[in-house]
């Protein structure tokens, strides 16, 4: 089972750290602390530090150690829901109401529905990792949006009714602090700050990836 398979991984922050070294990302104490209480926890993770410090590559470090494919949001000013959750296929719409004739037709089934990167992962969620990049850059209005979906793994489409995800998703999210994120994002979240390494963590780290 999925879930076994991330618990197996997250047995203890040790073990965490040491299966991120094995994908070559060093992760000190408190990092792994943060990934293996977000994983037992079945909380989103929210990693916060300037530009460069590692986030993105933190992501990619655990949807290897847990082999799942990265399904990666980036986030820009103007982001919306289209964009983040899903969106219809109305030309393929319009197509099959024309060859319906007098036939009726459901516009709203499955082959006309577009599936964003939330929507993605909640329908196979033992298989991917989501993260939501620089969550900082969208507007407090997207923020809202993705409340649902990190409360309760769901997101509702009028036209369909609620959906939910048969299985914990991973979820990271990044922010580079260009500004504050609300602090109803920041409850459901475990968090942890990334600073810059020392001089003897990234001389580990160069020798790592040398």
């Amino acid at each position: 089972m999925p879930k076994r398979r991330a618990e197996t991984v997250a047995t203890s922050p040790e073990a965490v750290a040491s299966r991120l070294a094995a994908s070559r990302y060093l992760a000190d104490e408190s990092l792994a602390t943060a990934i293996f209480l977000a994983i037992r926890l079945g909380k989103p993770l929210l990693l916060e530090g300037a530009p460069g410090v590692g986030k993105t590559e933190a992501a990619k470090a655990i949807a290897e150690l847990l082999r799942r494919d990265l399904v990666r949001l980036q986030c820009y000013e103007g982001i919306d829901a289209a964009h983040a959750l899903y969106e219809w296929n109305y030309q393929r719409q319009l197509l099959a109401i024309r060859h319906a004739g007098e036939h009726e037709v459901d516009i709203y089934d499955d082959r006309f529905l577009i599936a964003r990167p939330l929507l993605q992962v909640l329908k196979a969620p033992e298989k991917r990792v989501l993260l939501v990049d620089e969550i900082d850059r969208s507007d407090h209005e997207f923020e809202a949006l993705l409340l649902e979906f990190l409360s309760d793994f769901q997101i509702s489409i009028p036209e369909r009714g609620t959906i939910r995800a048969k299985a914990q998703p991973i979820v990271i999210l990044t922010s580079n602090r260009t500004r504050e994120l609300a602090e109803a994002l920041r409850r459901r979240c475990v968090y942890h700050w990334i600073t810059y390494p020392d001089a003897g963590r990234e001389a580990e780290i160069i020798m790592l990836r040398a």
